[in-house]
């Protein structure tokens, strides 16, 4: 209060001449100041004032959750960019070659030999009987509970 009784106030008039906006401003920006701070006196302190900010305001959620910024690959689906991500975040790349040679010798070997071969000649015999005609397959010995019309 003693500030504003030091200072010689212009009046009304003066302010509202074109020349004068700026002042006419910054003069209502400081009253509009002076009312806030009297409204809250009694609840902010002169250490909530002078202290210093604790929060960091961040425009994206991605550092917070610490996710990957840029291009990604699943799945083996692009191996360069993968490789880039494996270097990135420090995973041993030996390790992870092991693993997918592993995978890899897995996957040749899910059927055993035997079980394709039968497999195949099953197919084949159901092929050949499918194209035989007709008479040639009547010739074959049928169940002894199945009849044969002629």
């Amino acid at each position: 209060m003693s500030t504003k009784m030091n200072k010689a106030q212009l009046s009304k008039g003066i302010l509202q001449m074109k020349f004068m906006s700026r002042t006419k401003e910054k003069v209502e920006k400081e009253a509009d100041a002076e009312k806030g701070r009297a409204l809250y006196a009694s609840e902010i302190t002169d250490k909530m004032l002078h202290e210093s900010i604790k929060y960091i305001l961040e425009p994206s959620y991605v550092p917070c959750e610490n996710l990957i910024e840029g291009r990604v690959s699943y799945g083996g689906m692009n191996p360069e960019i993968e490789r880039i991500i494996a270097i990135e975040t420090g995973i041993d790349v030996s390790k992870q070659q092991r693993e997918e040679a592993a995978k890899e010798a897995k996957m040749a070997t899910d059927v055993p030999d035997v079980e394709m071969a039968k497999f195949y000649s099953s197919v084949i015999n159901t092929m050949n009987k499918k194209y035989q005609s007709k008479p040639k397959r009547l010739q074959q010995p049928l169940p002894l509970n199945i009849k044969r019309s002629k």
